[in-house]
Formats: structure tokens, sequence, C-alpha cells
């Protein structure tokens, strides 16, 4: 029960459908049940339902799960996550809900957020909440899934795509990621960074699912670009060049720009902003370092450089951003 004065914690709801992965229905409670505000209060409040009267849920695995809420539960989320199912049906085969899982989404509110992990993409698809939206799902669906639901942009890609409202992610683990970058938004860096070390993860981790996809390897004898990267992040306040950490690695530009974006899923310049981004994130959530100072800190040079970037990136200036996460427990998203 929330302290009179404080409003009440976030609710998730997770819907558990038949052959969910463990793991993955996990995730939610892991993630967002570790989030706590400066004064060791619950952030979020997690809750299980099935698309059924409350009762036991086949997974992937040798045993069930006793779920304790129906779909009525829905009703009262503020977060609704899918996990991942190896029983879809025809939500998988046809891109069509079944008359149960319609009749469940169906308590969903209007303005709810919607959140996916994995193959649990063909849910919100299958609903139409993806309709004309940027989203993603384990690379090994991606091509099937962009065939049964054209409508959708699909990047296969990424580890998570974020559209406000509507959140997918990648293949298993991916969730991981994409329920700390909720925190992230909703609370701030302090709070996700917190709940990472709890649970043992990276905060973020570079690049996407296409360091994970299996390719040949271009030469056999090639050497990585982790130095560089290394290297980059201990110099992250002066200008780098890209030809500058090629030579780390003692590469050509071409070859060095090629085995990154192999490794890594995004270009060294999109890499060096992302890094970037973050540190100023920090600097401006744990420090009260001018925000000219942060952007030279960053490596951003101006104060007008920073401001695009984390417009851009988070869609509010330096000053907005450090107003709503200076505390280091910001506003529900």
């Amino acid at each position: 029960m929330a302290t009179p004065g404080t409003p009440p914690p976030h609710r998730v709801v997770v819907l558990a459908l038949d052959g969910l992965l463990p793991f993955e229905l996990g995730i939610p409670q892991r993630i967002f049940g570790k989030a706590r505000d400066t004064g060791g209060r619950p952030l979020y409040e997690v809750v299980t339902c099935s698309v059924r009267p409350p009762g036991p849920v086949e997974t992937d695995a040798d045993f069930s799960v006793m779920v304790p809420n129906g779909p009525e539960a829905l009703a009262g989320a503020d977060t609704v996550v899918v996990p991942a199912s190896y029983e879809l049906g025809p939500v998988h085969e046809k891109g069509v809900l079944t008359p149960e899982l319609a009749a469940a989404l169906a308590h969903v509110r209007p303005g709810t957020r919607l959140v996916s992990i994995c193959t649990g993409s063909y849910v919100l698809a299958a609903a139409g909440y993806l309709d004309g939206r940027p989203a993603t799902t384990h690379w090994m669906h991606a091509e099937h899934f962009q065939r049964l639901f054209p409508r959708i942009e699909v990047d296969a890609d990424v580890l998570f795509v974020d559209d406000g409202d509507v959140l997918t992610s990648a293949g298993v683990a991916a969730g991981i990621d994409l329920c700390l970058h909720l925190v992230r938004r909703d609370h701030g860096a302090a709070v996700a960074n917190e709940v990472a070390r709890r649970t043992v993860v990276p905060p973020h981790r570079d690049g996407g699912q296409a360091q994970y996809i299996r390719r040949p390897v271009p030469e056999a004898r090639s050497s990585g670009t982790t130095a560089a990267r290394a290297w980059a992040l201990g110099r992250l306040h002066e200008p780098i060049q890209l030809r500058d950490m090629a030579e780390q690695e003692s590469m050509s530009v071409r070859t060095f720009t090629r085995r990154f974006r192999e490794e890594v899923g995004v270009s060294p310049g999109q890499w060096l902003t992302q890094q970037r981004v973050e540190h100023a994130r920090h600097l401006l959530e744990s420090s009260d370092l001018p925000v000219d100072h942060v952007a030279r800190d960053a490596g951003f040079g101006t104060a007008q450089s920073m401001r695009q970037h984390l417009q851009a990136t988070l869609g509010v200036t330096p000053t907005a951003y450090r107003r709503t996460f200076r505390s280091g427990t910001g506003t529900s998203g």
C-alpha cells in the first residue's frame, strides 16, 4: 500500500500464455520488482494473469506455473507485458487472435503501455497494436514476422524498439534490456543501474541482436575491436576520430568499420554517440556541473551540440532531463 502523499506503484501485469518460456516470464518480476526509490519503496507492482480464470498455465519445460489472476487483472494495468510462448497457434500461423486471447486483451484500457518480449510481439501485432509502427522480435522469426504483418516496420538488428507507448524486444534475454530501459526511462539511470547491479547484468548492452546472428566469419584470424572501444571509453572528453580507433587495432579504417559493425551492430560513430549520451545522462543525474561542462566532459564540445543529441535520442533537453532525474527517482512513465 502506498504511503499517504506518494503515488501508488506503477502496476505491471504480465500475461502468461500456454507454452510460455519460464525465463521470460520471470524477467518483469526480477527487473521491475527490484526497482526502489531513495526511501526503499517499490516503484512497481508486478502481477501475473492468464487468459483463463486462476489456475495452472503450461510452460515449454516439464512443469506448469500456478497463475493467481484471470484476464480481468489486465483492466488495472499501467503496463502490460506479453512474454513469448511456443503455443500461439493461429496467432503465429495466421496472424489472428484466438477468441480467448481477444477477450482477454479487451480488458486493456486505452493508453496502457504495451510491451512484448521475444515472440510475444506476435500477440501485439495480431491485436493491431503494431500497425504502422516500428517493432522487433527474435531474429530467427523476423522474416516470418514481416511477411505475416507487412504493415509493421520490422527491425531485426536491434535489442528492442521503444515507440513510446508500445515497446518490443528481440529474443529472450533482450527482454532484460527492454525492462531495464523502461526503468531508466521512468525513473532515471541511477535506479536502473542499481537494479542491474542486483541482477548482475550490464545496465546497457552495446549494439543489437545483429551480433548474435550466426554468419560466416570474414577471416579466420580476424581480431576484434574490444581494445578500441575500451580506449575510446577512457577518452570520451576528447575528440576521437575513426582513424584513431582503427589505429588501436592496427587496422585500416575500412576494415575496422566493417569488423566493428559485425561485432557491435552499429557503426563506430553511432556507438560513440551512444556512449557520450549515456555519460552525459550520468553526469546530469549525479552532479551539479553546469550544462556546458557536462557537454565538454561527455565529448560533445558545446552545450548546443549536446542539446541536439539528447533531443534526438531522448526527446528532451539536458535541462529538462536533469530536472526530471536529478533526484534519482524521476516520474512514472
